[in-house]
C-alpha cells in the first residue's frame, strides 16, 4: 500500500489509511478592481459561504480584456461556483463562462447591464423604492407630496419605477428634471415650493461635492426634510437614510451561495434585495423641524446622529 500524506505525518507508520475529512467546495473570486469596498463584501462573503470553502481570488485591474482571460482561466479549472465583484468581473465571467453557477455583487442596475443568463444571479446594490416608501411611511405618517431631483439621461428610469411604488403608499412623487449642476438651484426652489420632503436618489448631475452642502442646508431653512441613501448624508443633515453596508451585500451573496452549492439547481431568475437594510435618523434635524419620531419607528432606527 502506498503512502500518502501531509508532511507532518511522514514519520508516522504506515500501516491504516489515514481517514481525511471531504474537501469543501473551491469558489473561484473575480473582482474588477482591488476597492476597499469589493474588500468588504467579499469578507462578508467568506462569513457565511461554507466554512470548508476554499478559495482562489483573481483581480483584473480594471481591464474588461484581461478580465476575459481570467475568466477563460476560472473556467478551466473547474470551480464549484464563481463570484463575481463589480460590474467588469461580472460581463468577463457571463462572456467566458456558461456552465458554471456565477453569482455577482456590488453591481448598481445589473439588469439594465444585462447580467441574466441560466447559470447567472445575484444581489442588488440597491434598495427598492417600494420598501423605501413603506418605512417613510412610518416615520412620517402625514406626508403627501415628495419631490426629487434627477437628470432624465441617468435616472429617468429610477424614477418612473418610483412613481407607482410610492403610491402603493399613498405619496405623490414629483420629478424636477436637472440636465446640469447649474440647473440645481432654480429646480431645487421650485421643489422645495411644491414638496413635504425632498427624496435624494443617486444621480452623479445632481449631487456633487459643492451641491451636496447647498442642497442640504436649503431644504433646512424651508422646513423640508430630506430623506438620503447613505449614513454620510444623515450626518450632514438629512432627517433620515436607508442604506446597504457593503459587508452585508456580501454576507446575503455568501448565504445565496450556500443554498446554490448544498444542491440548490435553480437560480433566482432575478438579482435577490439584501435583507438587512441600516436606517440612520439625525435627532438634530428632527428637533429643528419640530418633529417627533413615531414610537412604531422607534425600533427600526440602527443609528443617530
Amino acid at each position: 500500500m502506498a503512502c500518502f500524506g501531509p508532511l507532518t505525518l511522514a514519520m508516522l507508520p504506515c500501516v491504516f489509511p489515514i481517514s481525511v475529512e471531504a474537501a469543501g467546495p473551491d469558489i473561484a473570486i473575480l473582482k474588477s478592481s482591488d476597492l476597499s469596498a469589493y474588500n468588504d463584501a467579499v469578507q462578508g462573503f467568506k462569513a457565511t459561504a461554507p466554512g470548508t470553502a476554499t478559495y482562489v481570488e483573481y483581480d483584473l485591474r480594471g481591464d474588461l480584456e484581461q478580465g476575459k482571460q481570467l475568466a477563460g482561466k476560472i473556467r478551466h479549472s473547474n470551480p464549484s461556483l464563481v463570484l463575481a465583484v463589480g460590474l467588469k468581473a461580472a460581463l468577463a465571467a457571463k462572456m467566458e463562462i456558461v456552465d458554471l453557477p456565477i453569482l455577482y455583487m456590488m453591481i448598481v442596475d445589473p439588469v439594465k447591464h444585462h447580467l441574466t443568463a441560466d447559470n447567472m444571479t445575484g444581489v442588488l446594490l440597491d434598495i427598492s423604492p417600494d420598501r423605501q416608501f413603506k418605512i417613510l411611511r412610518t416615520f412620517l405618517p402625514n406626508l403627501q407630496h415628495i419631490g426629487t431631483l434627477y437628470d432624465p439621461s441617468k435616472t429617468d428610469a429610477t424614477l418612473h419605477e418610483a412613481i407607482p411604488q410610492a403610491a402603493r403608499h399613498h405619496f405623490q412623487l414629483q420629478g424636477f428634471p436637472v440636465r446640469n449642476e447649474k440647473e440645481v438651484p432654480q429646480q431645487l426652489r421650485e421643489l422645495l415650493s411644491a414638496s413635504g420632503a425632498l427624496w435624494l436618489i443617486p444621480d452623479s448631475t445632481v449631487l456633487t461635492d459643492d451641491s451636496v452642502r447647498f442642497i442640504l442646508e436649503s431644504a433646512l431653512t424651508k422646513q423640508v426634510p430630506v430623506i438620503g441613501f447613505s449614513s454620510e448624508l444623515t450626518r450632514l443633515g438629512a432627517l433620515l437614510s436607508l442604506s446597504i453596508s457593503y459587508s452585508e451585500v456580501g454576507r446575503e451573496t455568501g448565504r445565496l451561495a450556500k443554498r446554490i452549492l448544498n444542491g440548490e439547481k435553480l437560480l433566482p431568475l432575478k438579482p435577490i434585495p439584501v435583507e438587512r437594510v441600516t436606517l440612520t435618523v439625525n435627532l438634530k434635524t428632527a428637533r429643528y423641524l419640530g418633529m417627533t419620531i413615531p414610537r412604531e419607528a422607534e425600533s427600526l432606527i440602527d443609528e443617530t446622529y
